[in-house]
């Protein structure tokens, strides 16, 4: 094992230790010691971390940049035991961040007809799995990976909350669930019950054979049902994805406290540890992508104007 390799080694247990999975950034940081094996480095230089970022499987420069921070957090680390190693600069790569597309926003219609389709699959098991996880998206906000990566365990049918283990950074939050969320959960685990008794796996959703449902299944059953149903895209894309529920949820909410003279800025904190975004500012992207809630915004906005105007005015002008 060369030094490089064993300083890597020891700087991702460290790091995993103290918390941090670093799946993805692992194997990036295994790919960029590999390339400067083939190089015959010995050290790690900025002009050796540059062209590894910018090789041409990361062609945005926002996505070299990403890259470059990765070599930067492993630079710092092999700095220490070896003084000839340099830690890029930050000026490296400036790039803007990549601009997040529309989504596309299911309506309630939608939303029925997927579930109604989903629910025509075969065999029954398959068709359950697929209509309840399809509702649950949507009512719930949750990502993909979350719902089928939840086991029975984290599901209180009896309390009506979720224990969901986020697919970022590894953190897990409660998510309380309405009254027909839990009934229809219920109904879904007394067929998965009747169908599969004993499954080989712990997962709440389970496939057609009683394995867990994958999030690369449950995409290839969704497209599927895209076709069927025809939704059509109002978004950026050209075909409405699955992660576009957990969308869907967001701008539903946000629209329904603004139809109802909420104050959403005191409620967005609200629905952002809801979604488990880690900001709010992650939350109010959805007041700039979709045009219905940049209308909601300025209708709000034109309405206290209004009435502060009003309050504003002297009693006898006001009668």
């Amino acid at each position: 094992m060369s030094p490089l390799r064993q300083a890597l080694d020891d700087y991702l247990t460290i790091r995993r230790q103290l918390g941090f999975k670093l799946e993805k950034d692992g194997r990036m940081l295994e790919g960029f010691v590999g390339f400067l094996e083939e190089r015959g480095a010995a050290h790690l230089t900025s002009e050796l971390a540059l062209a590894w970022a910018s090789l041409p499987g990361a062609a945005h420069r926002y996505r070299c940049r990403q890259r470059l921070s990765i070599i930067r957090g492993f630079a710092r680390h092999l700095a220490v035991i070896d003084p000839e190693s340099e830690v890029p600069s930050h000026d490296l790569l400036p790039a803007q961040r990549q601009r997040r597309l529309a989504p596309h926003i299911y309506s309630p219609e939608e939303i029925a007809a997927l579930m109604a389709a989903a629910g025509a699959l075969t065999p029954p098991l398959r068709a359950a799995s697929a209509e309840t996880a399809v509702g649950l998206l949507g009512c719930t906000g949750l990502r993909i990976g979350e719902a089928l990566g939840m086991d029975r365990g984290d599901v209180d049918l009896r309390e009506g909350v979720l224990r969901v283990h986020a697919a970022k950074r590894g953190r897990w939050r409660e998510v309380p669930l309405h009254a027909s969320t839990t009934e229809a959960l219920r109904r879904y685990s007394r067929l998965r019950e009747r169908h599969c008794p004993h499954p080989a796996t712990p997962a709440f959703f389970l496939g057609a054979r009683g394995e867990r449902l994958m999030p690369v299944t449950f995409e290839r059953i969704f497209r599927r049902l895209i076709a069927q149903t025809a939704v059509q895209s109002h978004g950026a894309r050209q075909r409405p994805r699955p992660h576009d529920l957990r969308h869907s949820f967001a701008v539903h909410t946000l629209l329904d406290w603004y139809r109802r003279g909420q104050d959403v800025d005191r409620q967005m904190p609200l629905l952002s540890t809801y979604l488990g975004h880690v900001a709010p500012s992650s939350t109010y992207w959805y007041l700039q992508a979709v045009p219905e809630l940049l209308q909601a915004a300025s209708d709000h906005m034109t309405r206290a104007a209004a009435r502060h105007a009003h309050a504003s005015q002297p009693a006898q002008d006001r009668r």
